[in-house]
Parts: structure tokens; C-alpha cells; sequence
């Protein structure tokens, strides 16, 4: 399969997407879009962004793709699957992003031998009392790291699948909600194979993002270097802001307005992971076993919301929907074996698809009450 070696810095797009400008509202000629949606509170929204970002690079040099990838997910309420070699700080990136918002925070090392109970908890016979006593898990927090959460086998792993996607965890047979808000991330080792089990494919599915991190450039490490200096100490990040203002900023990016060309551009997307010979990749129906499950549409538009946000919008693009494909997509592939032996990567067949699949921009009519001026 030929590769392109340069990603393209923009969604294709269509003659009628190029005619009109790439940053202003999207508009679309439909009967149910009377009038624009309302703006937000850009000032104050985009200072609290500024403080957070600040924070985090007080402590974490570099991986600025990984922080902005963590705030979307947390903005979501979606979860991310963090793989890296060790050292790239992936544990201190989710315990900082903790302490910036005042969440509470917990760790747990998987190992082979964790049980299930050690995470959700357990109820536990009390002999004074006669009774049992539901005894609650380390996953009660707002802020949860999994850490090499691939060391664990698939009972330990699928323990996470209820509170992930539930928001809950069931004990002998009483539903115990977990703290609002509720974020997992997860990291796994990728160089090593003995005492490692394979994530399930409805556990990566669960997870709204996988990000891979790459060490830093030799300046960032020469930072790291000074930062972390045994003569002085190391930094520590603020509180900016309150789980109550998080879960308001939550709710705020939901109301980012999706255009209807940006969601037929998320389709298209995950559509061409299904029936790339549709969009005239036919030599992908070799590699792809099988392709993105309806989850990465909705993870699209759901990320593409908090990233336009993010970026002091309120409202959502394309070129959103672009940026985070990779993240949204990469764990969501089967490839076969074929590809495999061909030493091709999911990262790949994205690539290609990003460079082949237009993003379509709907011209408005002339009476449209979408027209611009």
C-alpha cells in the first residue's frame, strides 16, 4: 500500500466547500436552521482554557497534543488509552490534570494477579453485626489512572466496561454511582509482550481516544532537565477551577453548534472504514477486517465539539472532525493478517482516508436565513 509521507493539513473538501472561507459559521439550507445558534461566553470560557493550559505546562514540557487531547476528553466525558514507552508522563499528565480542576485522584497498578474486587470493591461479612458491609473500589473518584492497564487479564479489564459506560458500579446487586465527573485513563506499554494481555475489543471501544505519545525534542528534554533539577523544586500545578465550573463547561460543550456537513463528514469517515471501495480505496479491503463501530461517529462529533470550544468556537468544523480522526479511529481498526505482514499500522490506513474522503461545505440559498451577508 503506498503511504503518503506528508498528512494533509486540511480535510479535502469539495468545489463548493473551497469557494467559501474556511473559519467563519458554517451555514446549511435547512428548514430547522432559522436562526444562528446563541453565542457563548467566549472571554471568560477561552481565559479559563489560557489558566488551565498554563498549569499543566507548568509541570508537563511538551506533549501540548496530549493535554489538548485529555481536556477534550474530560470535556466529553469520554475516556483515553494513553500508549507510550515509559518515562513520557502519562501518570503525571492525569494527576496534574486532577489537581488543576480539584478532582480527587487514584491510581491502580495492574498486575496479573488483581482481581476484579480490588477495583469496583466488595461487600465484607461483619461478625459484630451479623451483616455485610459493601466495601467500595479505588474507581470512586473523578480523576481514575489505570496504569499498564494491558498487564491485567480480560476479567480485571472488562471490570472497568459498567463504570465506564454506566457512570456506576453494581455490588451484590446495589447500584453505587460514581463521583460527576467521571474520567478514565488508561496506559499500556507497547514494547513488551511477556505477562501482557491483548485489550478486548469492546474494552478499546470503550475508550473514546487512543493517544500515542513520542519522546521529546532535545530542547524539551533539556527543559525537563532544568525543571526537574535536584537544586530546586520541582513545580507545582494550581486549582483554576471547581468540578462544579468543569461539569458547567461540560454542558457548555454540548451546545457547540454541528453543522450538517461536519456530521456527513464524521460519517463519511467511519463509513470509509467500513466500505473503503466506496471512496475509490479498494486495496484497503484487503487490510481492513473490520472497520469503526458507530461509537467513532458519535466520539467525532462529540470530540470536534469540545476541540472548536477549545479553540475559542462555538461551533464546529471540518477541520475538528480532522484533527482528531487519528485518536478516535486508530484503536477502533481490525486489520488482518496481510496488513500485518506488510508491517502496516492502523495510523496508515488513516492517513490515506483523511487525504481521500472530501468534507462537503452546503451552499445556502439566496433567501436562506443562513446567508451571509
Amino acid at each position: 500500500m503506498g503511504t503518503p509521507t506528508v498528512r494533509p493539513q486540511r480535510p479535502v473538501t469539495s468545489q463548493a466547500m473551497s469557494e467559501g472561507p474556511q473559519d467563519t459559521v458554517p451555514h446549511v439550507n435547512r428548514p430547522d436552521a432559522a436562526v444562528s445558534p446563541a453565542p457563548m461566553d467566549d472571554l471568560r470560557t477561552a481565559e479559563t482554557f489560557e489558566k488551565i493550559f498554563f498549569e499543566l505546562r507548568k509541570v508537563i514540557v511538551g506533549q501540548t497534543r496530549l493535554l489538548e487531547r485529555l481536556l477534550v476528553g474530560v470535556l466529553c466525558r469520554g475516556h483515553c488509552l494513553l500508549e507510550s514507552v515509559p518515562g513520557l508522563a502519562k501518570t503525571l499528565a492525569a494527576e496534574t490534570l486532577a489537581n488543576v480542576v480539584g478532582g480527587s485522584f487514584a491510581r491502580i497498578q495492574f498486575t496479573p494477579d488483581l482481581l476484579p474486587s480490588d477495583i469496583v470493591g466488595t461487600r465484607i461479612y461483619r461478625g459484630s453485626s451479623e451483616t455485610f458491609d459493601v466495601e467500595l473500589g479505588p474507581v470512586f473518584v473523578n480523576f481514575l489512572l489505570t496504569d499498564e492497564i494491558n498487564r491485567a487479564p480480560a476479567k480485571v479489564q472488562s471490570a472497568l466496561l459498567e463504570v465506564m459506560a454506566e457512570q456506576q458500579v453494581t455490588i451484590g446487586g446495589v447500584t453505587h454511582p460514581v463521583p460527576a465527573p467521571f474520567f478514565v485513563v488508561a496506559t499500556q506499554n507497547p514494547i513488551e509482550s511477556e505477562g501482557v494481555y491483548n485489550l478486548p475489543d469492546a474494552q478499546r471501544d470503550r475508550f473514546m481516544m487512543k493517544i500515542v505519545l513520542d519522546h521529546p525534542t532535545a530542547d524539551e528534554e533539556l527543559t525537563i532537565l532544568d525543571r526537574m533539577g535536584v537544586t530546586t523544586a520541582a513545580p507545582q500545578p494550581e486549582q483554576v477551577i471547581t468540578l462544579d465550573e468543569l461539569i458547567q463547561l461540560q454542558r457548555r460543550a454540548d451546545e457547540v453548534f454541528v453543522d450538517r456537513s461536519v456530521a456527513q463528514y464524521a460519517v463519511d469517515l467511519v463509513q470509509c472504514t467500513r466500505h473503503p471501495n466506496r471512496f475509490n480505496l479498494g486495496d484497503l479491503d484487503e487490510i481492513l477486517g473490520l472497520g469503526a463501530s458507530p461509537r467513532a461517529t458519535i466520539n467525532l462529533v462529540r470530540g470536534a465539539r469540545a476541540l472548536a470550544m477549545l479553540r475559542g468556537r462555538t461551533y464546529a468544523t471540518p477541520q475538528d472532525v480532522f484533527d482528531l480522526a487519528p485518536e478516535i479511529l486508530r484503536h477502533r481498526l481490525l486489520l488482518t493478517y496481510d496488513a500485518l505482514a506488510q508491517d502496516i499500522t492502523a495510523d496508515d490506513v488513516i492517513t490515506r482516508m483523511l487525504a481521500a474522503v472530501p468534507a462537503h461545505w452546503v451552499s445556502p440559498k439566496p433567501n436562506d436565513a443562513f446567508s451571509r451577508s
